[in-house]
């Protein structure tokens, strides 16, 4: 491990944010602070809160064992990309998970994810690769939720809920509690506004707003 070099993907303001998660998790293990990066594409300082930047070139030729990297990159679709460009380059992954986040029993979460400070997810939830959950968000029991999904911080998603891959849920939104074989959906690429009530099901590719969550009307 101590030969092992890791990079915190995307070096702005939630990259930021993520990095001291990161350093906690990875020192508690033996790697030192110089071993962790900020990696980015067009990088426009050397350093960043004591940390090296390199683009993601300079990650891959850098000498070590193995790279590792989390996409600390907002849009879902965007991570899937960078996913793929860094399995190509042989670059692997890691989840970072703060010190104080609640893991209850059967939670089983995909490769790459971003568990913020103050996240709980209870118990018997599946979520796919990629997941963002920001500060204080929670995921109640038999949630299912799939790949490169993220949630702004305070989201709050109760029970029985099926979340598709690379929807949106924004900061504060509560999702209404499903029930045992009719759970609440939001589909694929949906988005879901600020502090929106979402109540039912939401179709894939839609913006809704509002309590009660209603979709965007767009002018």
């Amino acid at each position: 491990m101590k030969n092992n070099i890791y990079g915190v993907y995307g070096a702005s303001g939630f990259g930021r944010e993520v990095m001291p998660v990161v350093r906690a998790q990875l020192q508690s293990s033996g790697v030192s602070a110089d071993r962790i990066y900020f990696v980015d594409d067009n990088p426009e300082s050397s350093s960043i809160n004591g940390h090296k930047v390199l683009c993601f070139k300079e990650f891959v030729e850098e000498e070590a064992a193995d790279r590792f990297v989390v996409l600390a990159i907002a849009d879902g679709g965007i991570r899937e990309k960078l996913a793929g460009k860094c399995s190509e380059s042989g670059v692997k992954f890691f989840s970072a998970v703060a010190n104080n986040v609640v893991l209850m029993d059967a939670v089983d979460i995909g490769d790459g994810a971003i568990l913020s400070p103050f996240v709980t997810i209870t118990s018997n939830v599946k979520i796919g690769c990629g997941f963002h959950a920001n500060i204080y968000s929670y995921v109640a029991h038999d949630c299912v939720i799939g790949d490169y999904v993220t949630f702004a911080p305070s989201v709050c998603c109760n029970g029985n809920v099926v979340i598709e891959d690379h929807a949106y849920i924004g900061t504060g939104a509560i999702l209404r509690q499903g029930r045992p074989g009719n759970p609440l959906v939001i589909g694929r690429g949906a988005v879901i506004g600020m502090g929106a009530v979402v109540t039912k099901n939401v179709p894939a590719g839609i913006t809704v707003v509002g309590n009660p969550a209603r979709p965007l009307q767009r002018g």
